[in-house]
């Protein structure tokens, strides 16, 4: 009963909170969503001509005359059976169709389908991102809604517009959209991020020694080893693009039940998408070839292993918590977050294993949220939190407070937080991105804690990319340091 109370007050003072938030509202360049508007319409327009003009664009008007609607994914379907494209079992839907999303699409990197996906893209940023914007803002400010009662998992969610999927994934709608989002005049945009915290949070539940080391040996590295073993690499042919891609197709999809075939095919396109090589430039699926895998049936198998390896052997501890977590659940029909809430009624086994973790890695942050909401009315600043993004708060902040700022978000989300919540049986991480003075959410840059010779800021962006040498760049003064590596 205790812990469910922590539960029910979480969700009074984050719903009081989250309403001050909206109140705050999100500052909006107009002037530059007008004219984007009008010059992503030209786009599309000049896009849709180009594609009708193709052959099969030519083949697609044959078909269907007067009718052709280059945004109709149901006549798209039509148009790629008349061209003979093959798609792989997962990418056709129950009743045998094609799927046309963006992910099936651009696996055949042909100049059609490249041209059609971008067309699409760019439709859908003017008509709903940058058209929400212009809607949903009065006198400067956009005003979304945040909810914390809509979401089965309780984490937030947004509407009016949905502030927490504005794209960041494709970098020329990331580019449009976030461009339009500014700070109030001379303040500097701020977010703050949980590190990994799913995955952090998914420790405290199973307690996995081996996931514990990972986490908090910094010479170790879990993406990177597992993209070693899907892809049969030694560490001196690893790079960043394949690090990436075993985190992406493997690491979190086992995490959210996935299981060795969706990753594998996952694996093996991103290879051709992502251009993968080997440090030493060797394409790898050549690299691949001298282990003995030729195609990707065979690759499924290798993959196969790996997950047997990653669960039954390196995560063998929290294989063991996954199945008393379930076998609890299907006993009692519900099971109880650390964070105070009961989820019960009819669930996957991937949902019970989920939930509980995606519900109360938010809740770090909705606590953290409530305390740093209130600390700034306490203390009477100007700055103000503007949006809340799954993992992530957004803040529109004064440079005169940025140092006070950054105390209050370090001492409350990487202590308070631990001392309140005694479950929590790991260290909380904490990374934070700034913009200079009056720039736009797009120039987001991390930074460190070091102080400033010049003005005393506390966090500088930081730069090593000058073997033996680190370059610190001031967000407030724009001072430049170098910092001579021993």
């Amino acid at each position: 009963m205790k812990s469910r109370l922590i539960g029910y007050q979480l969700l009074h003072e984050g719903i009081l909170a989250l309403s001050k938030i909206e109140s705050n509202g999100i500052h909006i360049d107009m002037d530059y969503c007008n004219k984007k508007q009008v010059h992503l319409k030209r786009q599309v327009k000049q896009l849709y001509d180009d594609i009708l003009n193709t052959k099969e664009g030519k083949l697609w008007n044959k078909i269907f005359g007067i009718k052709t609607n280059l945004f109709s994914g149901e006549q798209l379907s039509h148009v790629l059976k008349e061209l003979g494209y093959k798609f792989h079992i997962n990418d056709l839907t129950d009743k045998g169709n094609y799927k046309t999303g963006e992910t099936t699409l651009e696996k055949f990197n042909v100049p059609f389908l490249d041209n059609y996906v971008r067309m699409k893209r760019l439709q859908k940023c003017e008509s709903t991102y940058l058209s929400n914007f212009i809607t949903e803002t009065v006198n400067g400010f956009m005003h979304p809604f945040f909810h914390l009662h809509t979401v089965i998992t309780y984490r937030g969610s947004s509407s009016n517009p949905n502030f927490q999927n504005i794209p960041v994934r494709i970098k020329e709608i990331k580019k449009v959209t976030r461009n339009a989002i500014i700070p109030r005049n001379n303040n500097m945009l701020l977010e703050i991020d949980f590190k990994g915290i799913e995955v952090m949070i998914a420790y405290c539940y199973h307690k996995d020694p081996a996931m514990y080391e990972y986490l908090t040996n910094k010479k170790m590295d879990m993406h990177r080893d597992t993209a070693m073993d899907c892809y049969q690499l030694k560490l001196n042919e690893m790079t960043d693009d394949i690090r990436y891609a075993g985190k992406n197709c493997f690491v979190f999809p086992q995490f959210y039940g996935s299981y060795y075939v969706s990753c594998a095919l996952n694996l093996w396109n991103a290879i051709t998408k992502l251009k993968l090589k080997t440090q030493q430039g060797i394409p790898l699926k050549e690299h691949l070839k001298t282990k003995g895998i030729n195609n990707q049936k065979q690759f499924e198998n290798h993959i196969q292993k790996v997950e047997n390896t990653f669960w039954n052997v390196r995560f063998k501890v929290y294989t063991q918590w996954k199945k008393r977590w379930v076998n609890q659940y299907y006993k009692q029909g519900y099971f109880d977050m650390l964070s105070g809430f009961r989820c019960q009624g009819v669930m996957r086994k991937n949902e019970v294993i989920n939930y509980p973790v995606q519900g109360a890695a938010f809740h770090c942050l909705m606590y953290c949220l409530i305390q740093i909401q209130n600390t700034l009315e306490s203390m009477n600043l100007s700055s103000k939190i503007i949006g809340q993004i799954h993992d992530s708060i957004v803040m529109d902040v004064n440079p005169d407070e940025y140092n006070t700022i950054l105390t209050i978000i370090n001492r409350i989300m990487t202590k308070e937080i631990m001392q309140n919540w005694k479950w929590i049986a790991i260290p909380l991480q904490v990374e934070i991105e700034v913009c200079k003075m009056n720039d736009s959410w797009l120039n987001k840059k991390q930074v460190h804690f070091h102080s400033c010779k010049q003005c005393r800021a506390k966090a500088l962006y930081k730069d090593d990319s000058e073997l033996g040498k680190t370059i610190w760049d001031c967000p407030l003064c724009g001072n430049i340091e170098e910092e001579i590596q021993s």
